[in-house]
């Protein structure tokens, strides 16, 4: 190797030095970022290898779903099969409790002018009693003919007015809603109305309904760790499986501000479901007043209380889901007790208005919204940890911006390539060694008989000097060269 490249290579040793110092400053290896105590490098996951995960979705009841069977049994067509059967069996669920379909039992039925007996599925007519169920529990807060409210409202499928209905418009709607105009039997399975022109809407269960379907399909056709979403309403089973042993499914509960799109938990959960019912996505506004797609069916008209999200845990997801919208139209108070009555899991997060403190002497002055939290049986827990977790980061001071976080790097990084400029020129100095380059400049060297020359053009500097008195005294011919 040359004597040049070699001083080549020691003077970018300096600058490798550096640029690595700088990145591993600013929290990045040459291999990955890093994060606490782990380095990612190509697997975001930072975990090895895992067993099989398979993944099903797809859109059914005017949403989406999403399956995840982890560790499936073994069989090349297990997979192609489970999302055949899958889709078949959303499929049913429309055809029996769809609003949408004209053709599907419920809105056959909801068509019917008849008060006699009208055959539907063993399916339909078992969810229908459980939602009467729950509905006689919550002093009919939770009501499965309140769909003509709904659509007043402007929350239906229908023409979507966004206006405030008048007394008597709520008063003759009251007249054709009412669950206990609505009778189910199960054995033969059917339905039964005394008003013609009362129709039954089962969104706020089917879902749920649907979850537990899909769960109980999977497990028949052999499979355990079972991870089933619709429309955020989720059942699981089992544990999910990796390299390094079971680990629990998560659920992520969201912080009920449809604009920050914020999980504020994820929560473990194993044989057990999970629904969510807010208010926080679906409303609209009049002169200043909020109006929420939560209709309660005793007073007609939109929640008012500050209860903005209910997050049901139960044995079956069809009961989350329907427990979660009743709590939500009852308000905290009653949903409390309502909770504890039916050995409910819940997580209650309210809306609270706040003042700042440090303007305690100006009343009402910076207000802002506090996310309080309640919980009932398992989740009680988890409320109060939430609940203190809050009330830290309110204490602990503001963030304090992309500049003052990173000032001390930047700081420290320019000390270092000070100080390692420096520490170049002090060597050169005692080394009494001219800086190389062109012409005595940065890329000039120096023979072995001590001439200096330029590296562009091999001339001694001498000589260059000499051609430059010569350019200037006007010696110079072009075309001779001298």
């Amino acid at each position: 190797m040359s004597e040049r490249n070699r001083m080549t290579r020691r003077g970018y040793s300096p600058v490798a030095f550096f640029i690595v110092i700088t990145m591993c400053l600013i929290g990045i290896t040459p291999f990955g970022f890093i994060a606490g105590q782990r380095v990612f490098a190509g697997d975001s996951s930072g975990e090895a290898s895992s067993p099989l995960v398979l993944v099903f979705r797809g859109a059914t009841m005017g949403t989406t779903y999403s399956v995840k069977v982890s560790d499936p049994p073994p069989g090349d067509d297990w997979a192609s099969e489970a999302a055949l059967t899958i889709e078949a069996e959303l499929r049913r669920v429309n055809d029996q409790m769809s609003t949408y379909l004209k053709s599907s039992e419920l809105s056959r039925f909801n068509a019917s002018t008849s008060t006699d007996w009208f055959d539907v599925s063993q399916e339909t007519a078992d969810v229908v009693a459980f939602a009467l169920e729950v509905g006689a529990a919550s002093d009919g807060r939770f009501d499965v003919t309140v769909g003509p409210l709904v659509d007043r409202w402007s929350f239906g499928p229908g023409k979507r007015n966004r206006d405030v209905p008048s007394d008597e418009e709520l008063d003759e709607i009251g007249q054709r809603i009412g669950q206990q105009h609505l009778a189910v039997r199960r054995d033969p399975p059917a339905l039964k109305k005394d008003i013609a022109q009362l129709r039954v809407d089962l969104s706020a269960i089917a879902k749920g309904h649907g979850v537990d379907r899909v769960v109980e399909l999977l497990l028949s056709l052999g499979a355990k760790n079972v991870f089933v979403e619709i429309g955020g309403e989720v059942r699981v089973t089992g544990a999910k499986q990796s390299a390094g042993g079971s680990q629990p499914w998560r659920v992520g509960i969201q912080k009920p501000d449809a604009a920050s799109n914020e999980i504020v938990l994820a929560h473990p959960m194993e044989d057990s479901a999970m629904a969510t019912s807010g208010d926080y996505r679906n409303f609209f506004e009049v002169d200043g007043e909020r109006y929420s797609h939560t209709i309660d069916p005793v007073t007609r008209r939109p929640v008012r209380h500050d209860l903005a999200s209910v997050t049901v845990i139960a044995p079956t997801c069809m009961a989350a889901d329907a427990w979660a919208t009743a709590l939500n139209v009852v308000g905290p108070e009653m949903a409390v007790d309502l909770a504890n009555e039916n050995n409910l899991d819940t997580l209650l997060i309210t809306r609270g208005v706040v003042a700042d403190v440090t303007q305690s002497d100006v009343p009402n002055q910076n207000e802002g919204i506090q996310m309080n939290v309640m919980g009932t049986g398992s989740l009680a827990v988890v409320a109060e940890r939430m609940m203190a977790t809050a009330m830290t980061a309110q204490a602990a001071p503001a963030d304090p911006g992309f500049g003052t976080r990173w000032m001390p790097i930047l700081v420290l990084t320019g000390i270092g390539f000070a100080a390692m400029l420096i520490a170049m020129a002090v060597g050169v100095m005692f080394g009494r060694k001219s800086i190389g380059g062109s012409c005595g400049g940065l890329n000039a060297r120096t023979d072995p008989d001590g001439v200096s020359r330029c590296s562009m053009c091999s001339t001694p500097s001498e000589g260059c000097k000499e051609l430059r008195e010569k350019i200037e005294n006007g010696q110079f011919d072009a075309k001779a060269g001298e």
